[in-house]
């Protein structure tokens, strides 16, 4: 059987275009793959369409909107996970015009297909007490408590997004002076982090012990699970969960709900309130967009208390006269009369 002109290039795309000419990370093919997994399955199932027959005449603008709808209202999509899927195939899209100009007018109206409005949550982060709390949850009595406190301690201090510890390697840790850690983030773009001196005693105690100071472990991962393998995203979340809970018990003030991110914003506050620079700050999340870091200061509500405080205290502030409505009778007869 003939491939389809779908097949042809979906294939072209996510193997040469993305892989080879883009230089995509594997995860990102991944969530482009999975994508079209799901638009061909919604082809197969509601509009009965075999996987094999599909074509870029298929992949038009009504489709496509009827495929949004069918993630949020059948599965449960929120917007977010809505848009990241049609942001795939927009990049797809715009990869078909140049390779299929016959196909030009369809893709473009596929292009207008807008994003859906998604409601900005409040940044959660921990405060410092809290952070700490959390932090000394570890049994360092046990090998697994000792490794989530090191786990957590780089996770905290690095900002390091939790797909950026994951991909740690021994290589990737310079222990001697001056220490740091490589970390490679989105579009494998990989940035140099430094190390705090409390991090580095505990990471020199964990590595020593795990054998990953030799130079036969330079591509180990740094935090493995069995079988010498990666952790997994899964389970960085549950045993940071597992110790939140624990914190929970004796400080209400943390968040129910702290993931791995939690922690990269609790640094990113952190350091915004100790008057780090936002281009250091930048730097060390790894931002490609300063923007990106300035929503830290849009969220944080002590410095801006403060900033209106200095005003308010400033010789130069306008004095503001303080009225006793309760002693004008006229008033309150007026309002009584209401």
């Amino acid at each position: 059987m003939k491939p389809t002109d779908f097949a042809t290039h979906l294939t072209a795309y996510l193997t040469t275009y993305m892989a080879g000419q883009r230089n995509a990370s594997p995860n990102t093919i991944r969530s482009y793959r999975d994508t079209f997994v799901l638009l061909l399955r919604y082809l197969r199932d509601t509009q009965a369409r075999p996987i094999e027959k599909v074509t870029l005449a298929n992949i038009d603008a009504p489709t496509i909107v009827a495929f949004l709808e069918h993630l949020q209202t059948e599965r449960g999509c929120s917007p977010r996970t809505c848009n990241q899927r049609l942001a795939a195939i927009h990049a797809f899209t715009r990869y078909v015009q140049s390779e299929a100009p016959e196909h030009l007018l369809a893709m473009q109206r596929v292009l207008a297909i807008p994003s859906r409005r998604v409601a900005r949550k409040p940044m959660a982060y921990l405060e410092s007490d809290d952070l700490d709390a959390v932090l000394a949850q570890p049994d360092a009595d046990t090998a697994s408590g000792r490794r989530d406190a090191v786990l957590l301690n780089v996770l905290y201090n690095t900002g390091a997004r939790c797909q950026e510890l994951i991909d740690l390697r021994a290589k990737d840790v310079r222990l001697d002076t001056p220490a740091q850690v490589r970390l490679t983030g989105k579009g494998r773009k990989a940035r140099i982090v430094p190390l705090t001196e409390s991090t580095v005693t505990l990471l020199r105690g964990y590595m020593a012990a795990h054998g990953l100071l030799s130079p036969e472990a330079a591509d180990r991962p740094v935090f493995g699970g069995r079988h010498g393998r990666p952790m997994s995203r899964s389970g960085i979340r549950y045993l940071l969960a597992k110790h939140v809970r624990s914190a929970s018990g004796a400080r209400t003030s943390i968040p129910s709900r702290v993931g791995p991110h939690t922690l990269r914003h609790s640094k990113a506050m952190h350091m915004l309130q100790s008057n780090v620079p936002v281009v250091v700050i930048r730097d060390i999340l790894g931002h490609v967009d300063i923007k990106t870091t300035e929503l830290y200061a849009r969220a944080n509500l002590e410095m801006k208390r403060r900033a209106l405080e200095t005003v308010a205290n400033s010789p130069s502030a306008p004095t503001t006269q303080t009225m006793n409505w309760r002693n004008d009778r006229e008033l309150m007869d007026w309002l009584t009369s209401l």
